[in-house]
């Protein structure tokens, strides 16, 4: 089933940067497991999405296909207009490396949760515990 550019761009705008399924999910996890944070800290690069500022730690949750995960879904290249999408792929790529570099010259500990990593929650509740520990 082939999409129209009319329904692609109406998929691509409902695309949002916060509060998104993936973000709450970890919010969620986090809460159950009695840690409280604060949200998208402008004043710190890159607006971290989960923010413990009396650790110095910030968490990203990163959508394996906007952010260049070596998954299978973040592997993929889109089929039309590749050049584009490669691009801002790699676009993204390098903001979020700079974004850490930033983060860890101001001392803060940086941890990044792919959207692949959220299936497993033992593991990932195991993996945010040692980082927050």
């Amino acid at each position: 089933m082939s999409e129209t550019a009319q329904q692609r761009s109406r998929i691509m705008r409902a695309v949002k940067s916060r509060d998104t399924k993936p973000e709450m999910a970890v919010r969620r996890l986090l809460h159950r497991m009695g840690y409280r944070y604060r949200i998208h800290r402008s004043d710190l690069p890159g607006k971290p999405d989960i923010v413990f500022a009396g650790r110095r730690k910030v968490i990203f949750v990163h959508g394996c296909f906007w952010h260049g995960h070596d998954c299978p879904r973040g592997a993929r290249t889109p089929a039309s207009n590749t050049a584009y999408w490669t691009a801002k792929i790699a676009r993204n790529i390098e903001r979020d490396h700079e974004t850490v570099v930033q983060l860890a010259n101001a001392k803060w500990a940086t941890l990044i949760v792919w959207e692949c990593g959220l299936r497993d929650q033992t593991a990932l509740a195991d993996r945010l515990k040692a980082f927050l520990g």
